[in-house]
């Protein structure tokens, strides 16, 4: 995978963009709030509790784009730079034909149809640039709000495929053609 030059991906409404150290305030927001991260179980050592703990987030994300690890992009709406929420693609498969998916919203923003066009934009990109065959999201059972994401996208969900390390998690997948 290459991640270089980062790129920028445009829908009807929104911009996706890299994200730098004068969002950190954005992801502090996105990585703490309570109603984000509701149904997120984050180890406490890796949780952003304040400003400069976002900034060392920055930076990591930084390392992961050009180490080609993964790439994660700030949803924009086009008449707002402000960051309202990010989304990525990372736990490559061994030959980097499956991917997972993953993102958060400023909950201001739930419910008008901001991440399914993200999200659609975001498989275009893995089928069509990075010619992966499948991608997979990860989810809470009690995340309705996600599952509903994922159907709506054509994301089916795997009963064969469990999460190790906490049963309340499935996970959805999509395959190339099937959407």
């Amino acid at each position: 995978m290459k991640f270089q030059p980062f790129p920028v991906i445009e829908s009807e409404r929104l911009f996706l963009r890299k994200i730098v150290e004068l969002d950190s305030e954005a992801i502090l927001f996105l990585r703490s709030d309570k109603t984000v991260n509701k149904y997120i179980d984050t180890p406490e050592e890796k949780k952003i509790k304040n400003l400069s703990d976002a900034i060392k987030w920055v930076k990591k994300v930084d390392k992961y784009i050009e180490k080609n690890e993964g790439i994660i992009w700030g949803i924009t709406l086009k008449n707002d730079p402000r960051v309202i929420g990010t989304i990525g693609i990372g736990n490559f498969s061994d030959n980097n034909k499956t991917a997972e998916v993953g993102c958060d919203l400023v909950p201001e923003f739930h419910r008008k149809g901001i991440m399914s066009e993200t999200l659609l934009k975001i498989i275009d990109f893995c089928f069509k640039e990075l010619k992966l065959d499948k991608i997979e999201a990860l989810t809470h059972t009690k995340n309705k709000s996600a599952i509903k994401l994922c159907e709506k996208t054509g994301f089916r969900l795997n009963v064969n495929k469990k999460y190790e390390d906490n049963k309340l998690y499935v996970y959805y997948e999509l395959e190339k053609g099937s959407s």
